[in-house]
Order: structure tokens, then C-alpha cells, then sequence
């Protein structure tokens, strides 16, 4: 049955589709008619798409740099509920959710993001409504949102935090002063979602106060992987979310601005980690118990993890204009607290049993920011920003880390575990002044810009074990850094630039590694320097036919040194020094995604462009390729053959082996020359929607989405992890009111169910301690570890066929 609608759907929007064919076929006259002239449809331009790039209003074919749009219309009409759906949008933007819930991640340009590597310093900085915010906040469901924008390259002189490879903004929805309005959207799917959202706009004061209140509720099955055997808790995957949001816009006069936002997010997930079978991977490698595939969807746990995020967001703006400037404050006061957790019996050695690492974060951030600027051009030349901006960050966070211990039958037998407490309280604060200038010349045809921001960043981190400071780690750093850009018209229609710009991300204390005995090249890659970079990019952007086809490409070369790379998968092994059964410590085999500062050299291109064939067609393709590589670096590795190259791991080793070959250095190390970030080089994005009249009261619809992600290379040590290239298909279609009043929509995403492995692990493994009593009654203990015929993996997401309903009235 579900193989005939998903068929028949595709059927429905290749009609769609085809309609201007369709259209175009019935105008032939017949033999022997004399044919009338036909009337030329008037194909009106695109509408220039407004964003803020820049800090101040303007159409993004004049924005001298490379931005991409996700628009409040394209999150309707392709049900992006979760900001992550966004990278669909977007080529060679990755964004990812930790499974801990303790962060989330963003790749764009080659380079990579991971809140455990880099802190709360990333190479991707996200803004909420003009004030920075940290990814794991907004890298959930989402709705009400008026606009999502990705400036690609260094940021940093003109908003907020510096960033090297980006920056990306969010603007939620904002009160209408004049008009009431509102609307309710509606999703159900074949597996399991039910996603309900909403806004009503009321103003008070007509013309001058208003409010706007929008809420989400979602319940679904996450991903839904599922427990190979019965849950120990008889739980299945769950997701549900709850969440609201109130915003006030005051304007009591012509030069007075007042806005205000209040969100509360909260969010539960109970989920499996995904695993398959290595000897699909590896052939040479034993066969499992019971044979798991990617398109299984199981784990091999019996046991889930539950996390629960809540977030409280405060963010408020005044906007003072007189004598053709503007005085802007952006004020932003948010909480986060997470309860997670992460298996530390991975390979289910101890059935039955939950032995998780639990995370306790109660994290604080605020920052300020005025600025002032030019609202009427400086003798009609020059436009300017001034400014000062301060960030503050508590990140306090408990750890309960369990060591599983099994007695012999002289104490009893079975398992145990012994608790290690783990406090990792941490602050940081960040000033910055910034300035830019912004030159026109030659009636308009030439412009010039340059920027600098000086930042001074002090930060505290700490990691106490049980009572008893590990370490204790302090930064204070200062950095100018600039930018600057040349622009210039050749006609309405052609625009070439040339940017270039410097970016600053302080040192970082990488926290995860909680052995009591830390070896000076251990902590070289937990404690690292700050990092530096450099960029030079080349673009132009061109209209064609009246601007129903436009055209934009670019090109860059970006440089970093102390980049902060990180192991990926589950990182690498080390000598773990953990408390025993035997009432001392003992050292045992871990596993831990270690960071290492290294040089990357990053090249690539960018290109987009649309096409408004006909007044109700439009098609539009976007690419990106991007190439990032380490040259001759250290970095943390796996190498128990001291040939001084990263081992291809296909079990866990002993403790013994490791021992061998760390030595008292507890780690190895490796000089590579490879890849920076393990996405897929070459990705495109293809978009078309078609409206076919039906009535004057009623349109027919058809869109499709094909993202298209090229070979990509994951963990260069592992080499049954790479992703040959594929496609995800996502197709719509439906009725609605021309006027927008209400939208009737059947979709599929995934339309051919293309499952596709995207990471994989080693093996995966349990370390534990053994205790024995000896002769005369002495009880040791001594450190072990089993492997599994299992890997963890990461996949594409299920297909999903569902159906969508909106309804809206008045100011949506």
C-alpha cells in the first residue's frame, strides 16, 4: 500500500510539472487554421530577496559576498520542522545534534564545528533576532520563523562574535502594529509525527503596540531505531516538544523602536543509538549473534538514553532615530539545562543494565550589544557602523561517571559499579569594539568597505574529580582582526567583488577525558592555542532576461592555523587511569575523541542560481564544492605498531597492547596529511515549484527538492566508513487559496526510502574492571575490555509520507 501512494504521489507532481507542456501543447491550431498571433506572457522578475547581511537592509544581489536564504514561504511549503532540515537548502552546510543533547554541530566550508573541540568558540556562529546564541539552542524544531540566512566566509567586524567559516541568522516573526491575524499548521505522517504550530498577531495599540504569540507541540519517534531485543524499561523511541513564544513591537514615535521576545523550549527524547553488523563491512571480520543492516534500524542496547533540554530565552531591542542616524541596543539573556546521558557499556556486555554517563548542564549567557549608524548616506558617500559588544558565559556541569567492576564469587559476584563525580564549572567573557566603513563612488557603480573589531577574551575552565582538581585551565587573549571588500557594477545587471578578512577563535580546554594520571602529550591535545585564520574571496553576480534568471559564483582560499581538529567517530584509544573495585585506581582501555591544533588550507567555489520560466514556474540549483586538508600535522591516533600511521582498528586492544605502545605517554600520535572535515566535497541542491490555475478560487501545486551529496571520505583510519555519492528525493503537492488563506498538502521526503550509512565507528566496546581476591585474601583489580561484532552508525532519515494543513487569516 505504501509503495502504490508513494508511487502514484511521484506520478502526481511529475504532472504538475509537466503542466506548462501540457499548457503549451493545447495553444497549436489545427491543420489548416490560420494561426493568431499569440499573445506573449508578460513573465514578471524575481523579487529581490531583502536581507540584513550587512547590519542594515538591502537586496542580496548587491551584498558583495556569498548569502544564502531560507525564507519564512520555502519553511512552509517544504515543512522544514526542524532547523536542521534547513542543510537541505544549503550545500556544503552540515548540521548535526549531539546524541548526548549536550551541543550540536555545524560544518560549512570544509571546516567543522563540535562544541566538545571548540567550546562555546564556533566556526559556525548562530544569531536569534540579531544576538548570538549557541547552536544546540537553535538546532531544534522550528516555527514562526520569518527568515534564516547563511553568510558564508569570516564574519565577525560588522556582527557580533568572530567566526571563521560563517554566520548564520534567525528572525523569528515579527508583530504586525496594524492588523490582526493568525494561523495553525498542522502535520501528520506515516511514522508516527504529529507536529501542531501556530501564531495569533493582536495589536494593542493600532499603529503603535502590538503582540504576536506563536507555540509548537511535536510528538514523534525520533528516529526510530529500536532495540534489537525488549527494552529493559519496555520504552520504544520518543520525541515530544513543547514550546512557546511571545513577542512585542512598540514604535510610540517616529524615532522610538521597542521590541521584545520571550521563548520557553522544552524538549524530551528517549532514543537508541544505531548499530550494524561490521562483517558487512568487513568481510574478514565475525559474523554477529544476529545480523543487523542499516535499513534494520535497530541498536544493540537494551537500554535507552533519555535527555531532556529546556531552554528560556530573553531577547530585547531598542532603536533610537534622530538626525539621520540610528542608536541600536540588542540585549539577549538565556538559560539552558540538560540532563543527558551516554552509555559507557557500548557493546552490551552487561545486559539488563543501564551504566551511563550522566550529564547534569545548567549553562547561563548573555550578551549586549550598540551600535550606532548612518541612516542617511555621509555626503552622500559613505555609510558607517560603530560599535561595542560584551558576552558573558557560565557553563557549570556535573558529570556522574560509572566504572562497571565484576567480583568474584568470594564477594558475592556479579556487577558493580563505582561512581566518579565530575564538576566542570567554566566561564568566559568576551568585549569586543568594532567599526566598519562603507565607501560609494562612481554614481553608485563602485564601493569600498573595511572593518576592525578588537576583542579581548578571558575564560576560566575546571575540572575537579571527585572532590580533587584535575585541571585547571585559564585564557586571556587579545586580537584585532579586519576585513574588507571591493565591489563594483559593471551594469544594473553585473556585479563582481573582491573580500578578503582575518577571524580569532580563542584556545580551548576540550573536556571528556577524566583520567586521573594525564601525560604532558594527553594534555597538549586537551589544551590548545588560539586559532587564526585568513580568507580572500572572489564573486560575481548577474541577471539575465530582466531578472527572471539570475546567477551568482564565487570563489575562496581560506587559511587556519591551531585549527582545533577532532577524532572522529568514537575517537581514539588511551590508557584511562579510573577509581577500582579494589578501593584504589587502576588503569583500564578508553576510547575519546581527542583535539589536536593543527594547519588547514581550505579552497573552494560556490555558485547558485534561479530561473522564473513562466509567471507560475520557477526552477533554482545550488552547488557548493569545498576542500579542506591538514598538511603534515600531529594529531591524537590509534598505533600499536609504532610505524607512526593511524591503525585500521577492527577490535578493541588489550590493556597490555596499549600499555606497549603508549607507554608513559598514555596516547600515540600521528603525522597525517588529510582531509579537515569528513562531509562530502561536491553537494547541489535543485528546486522547482509549478502553480497550475484551477479556478479563481482554487490553485493546484507541484515542488520538488533533490539534494545531491557527492563521494565523501569519513575517518581516514578507518576504511569502511566511506559514503559513495546519492540523492534524497522530497516531493509535494497539493491545493490551496490563491489569496494563501489555506494550503492542502500531501509530501513525501526520502521519496525512495535511500537509506545510506553516513559514519561508522570501530567496533564498538566495553571496558570494565575485574576484581579477584588472591591468596591471603588480597583483592586486586585489574582493567579489561570486550569487543563487539557491532559498529555505531549514523544514517539518512526514513522516508516519511504525510499530509500538511494550513489555515491562516488576517496579518500572517
Amino acid at each position: 500500500m505504501k509503495s502504490t501512494l508513494t508511487y502514484s504521489m511521484a506520478g502526481v507532481c511529475l504532472l504538475a510539472l509537466a503542466a506548462p507542456m501540457h499548457v503549451a501543447a493545447q495553444t497549436a491550431p489545427a491543420v489548416g487554421v490560420q494561426a493568431k498571433p499569440a499573445a506573449v506572457e508578460e513573465v514578471p522578475a524575481a523579487p529581490d530577496v531583502i536581507v540584513t547581511a550587512r547590519r542594515r537592509d538591502e537586496a542580496l544581489r548587491d551584498v558583495p559576498a556569498s548569502v544564502n536564504t531560507v525564507t519564512a514561504a520555502q519553511v512552509s511549503k517544504l515543512n522544514l520542522r526542524n532547523f536542521t532540515d534547513v542543510q537541505a537548502l544549503v550545500p556544503g552546510l552540515q548540521l548535526a545534534t549531539l546524541a548526548n543533547g549536550t551541543g550540536a554541530n555545524a560544518l560549512l566550508r570544509g571546516i567543522d564545528f563540535n562544541i566538545n573541540a571548540s567550546g562555546n568558540n564556533p566556526t559556525v556562529e548562530f544569531y536569534l533576532n540579531d544576538a548570538p546564541i549557541a547552536a544546540a539552542v537553535i538546532l531544534q524544531d522550528q516555527y514562526d520563523v520569518s527568515q534564516v540566512e547563511v553568510l558564508r566566509g569570516p564574519q565577525g567586524t560588522l556582527r557580533g562574535r568572530a567566526s571563521p567559516s560563517g554566520a548564520i541568522t534567525v528572525t523569528t516573526k515579527q508583530p504586525d502594529l496594524n492588523n490582526y491575524g493568525g494561523y495553525a499548521d498542522t502535520t501528520f505522517n506515516d511514522i508516527g509525527t504529529k507536529n501542531l504550530q501556530g501564531g495569533v498577531n493582536i495589536p494593542i495599540l493600532p499603529g503603535v503596540a502590538a503582540i504576536r504569540i506563536a507555540a509548537l507541540h511535536d510528538d514523534d519517534e525520533y528516529d526510530r531505531v529500536r532495540p534489537l531485543v525488549g527494552s529493559v524499561d519496555n520504552r520504544q523511541p520518543d520525541q515530544g516538544v513543547n514550546s512557546w513564544r511571545i513577542s512585542a513591537l512598540a514604535e510610540p514615535t517616529d524615532w522610538l523602536k521597542l521590541s521584545g521576545m520571550y521563548e520557553r523550549f522544552d524538549r524530551k527524547l528517549y532514543s537508541y543509538p544505531q548499530v550494524e553488523s561490521f562483517n558487512l563491512e568487513n568481510p574478514a571480520a565475525a559474523a554477529s549473534p544476529t545480523e543487523i543492516t542499516a535499513n534494520d534500524r535497530l541498536s544493540n542496547l537494551d537500554g535507552g538514553l533519555a535527555i531532556r533540554q529546556i531552554y528560556n530565552i530573553y531577547n530585547w531591542r531598542a532603536e533610537l532615530s534622530h538626525w539621520g542616524q540610528r542608536l541600536i541596543y540588542q540585549g539577549e539573556y538565556y538559560t539552558q539545562a540538560i540532563d543527558g546521558g551516554e552509555s559507557q557499556d557500548k557493546a552490551n556486555i552487561f545486559p539488563g543494565n543501564d551504566y551511563n554517563l550522566e550529564t547534569r548542564s545548567r549553562e547561563k549567557s548573555q550578551s549586549h550589544e550598540v551600535r550606532l549608524q548612518n541612516e542617511e548616506r555621509i555626503a552622500g558617500l559613505f555609510d558607517y557602523v560603530l560599535g561595542f559588544f560584551d558576552y558573558q558565559n557560565n557553563m557549570p556541569s556535573t558529570l556522574a561517571q560509572p566504572t562497571i567492576v565484576t567480583l568474584p564469587a568470594a564477594l558475592g559476584g556479579g556487577v558493580t559499579v563505582v561512581d566518579t563525580a565530575i564538576t566542570t564549572p567554566g566561564h568566559s567573557h568576551e568585549q569586543s569594539y568594532f567599526g566598519n566603513l562603507t565607501g560609494h563612488f562612481l554614481d553608485g557603480k563602485a564601493e569600498l568597505s573595511g572593518g576592525l573589531r578588537y576583542i579581548t577574551y578571558s575564560d576560566l575552565n575546571t575540572i575537579t574529580v571527585n572532590g580533587t582538581v584535575l585541571s585547571s585551565h585559564a585564557n586571556d587573549d587579545k586580537k584585532l582582526i579586519y576585513s574588507a571588500s571591493a565591489k563594483y557594477n559593471f551594469t544594473r545587471d553585473l556585479m563582481v567583488y573582491f573580500s578578503t578578512g582575518t577571524s580569532f577563535r580563542p584556545g580551548i580546554n576540550v573536556i571528556g577525558d577524566f583520567s586521573l594520571t594525564q601525560s604532558p602529550l594527553e594534555n597538549s591535545f586537551l589544551n590548545l592555542a588560539p586559532e587564526t585564520s585568513t580568507s580572500y574571496e572572489i564573486g560575481a553576480k548577474t541577471a539575465l532576461f530582466d531578472h527572471r534568471i539570475t546567477f551568482d559564483l564565487s570563489a575562496y582560499h581560506q587559511t587556519f592555523d591551531n585549527y582545533p581538529y577532532r577524532v572522529p567517530g568514537n575517537g581514539v584509544y588511551y590508557v584511562d587511569t579510573v577509581a577500582s573495585g579494589s578501593g584504589g585506581v587502576q588503569q583500564q582501555v578508553n576510547e575519546f575523541n581527542f583535539v589536536s591544533a593543527v594547519p588547514v588550507e581550505v579552497n573552494g567555489l560556490e555558485a547558485q542560481t534561479s530561473f522564473r520560466i513562466t509567471h507560475d514556474w520557477n526552477v533554482g540549483l545550488t552547488a557548493s564544492y569545498s576542500l579542506g586538508k591538514i598538511q603534515k600535522a600531529a594529531v591524537p591516533c590509534t598505533d600499536l605498531n609504532g610505524d607512526g600511521t593511524p591503525d585500521v582498528i577492527n577490535t578493541a586492544p588489550t590493556l597490555a597492547q596499549l600499555q606497549t605502545a603508549t607507554g608513559a605517554n598514555h596516547i600515540s600520535s600521528c603525522k597525517v596529511s588529510q582531509r579537515s572535515a569528513f562531509l562530502p566535497p561536491f553537494s547541489a541542491t535543485l528546486q522547482t515549484d509549478y502553480t497550475q490555475p484551477i479556478s479563481d478560487k482554487l490553485e493546484a501545486f507541484g515542488r520538488g527538492l533533490v539534494s545531491f551529496y557527492g563521494d565523501s571520505r569519513n575517518d581516514p583510519s578507518n576504511p569502511y566508513d566511506d559514503v559513495s555519492a546519492y540523492a534524497l528525493v522530497n516531493v509535494f503537492t497539493g491545493i490551496r487559496d490563491p489569496n494563501g488563506r489555506w494550503t492542502l498538502t500531501l509530501f513525501a521526503k526520502n521519496l525512495f526510502d535511500t537509506t545510506k550509512v553516513l559514519s561508522s565507528t570501530n567496533p564498538l566496546f566495553t571496558a570494565y574492571q575485574q576484581v579477584s581476591v588472591g591468596a591471603g585474601g588480597a583483592i586486586t583489580a585489574t582493567g579489561q575490555s570486550t569487543s563487539s561484532s557491532y559498529v555505531g552508525i549514523s544514517t539518512t532519515p526514513p522516508r516519511e509520507i504525510g499530509l500538511n494543513l494550513r489555515v491562516s487569516f488576517g496579518s500572517r
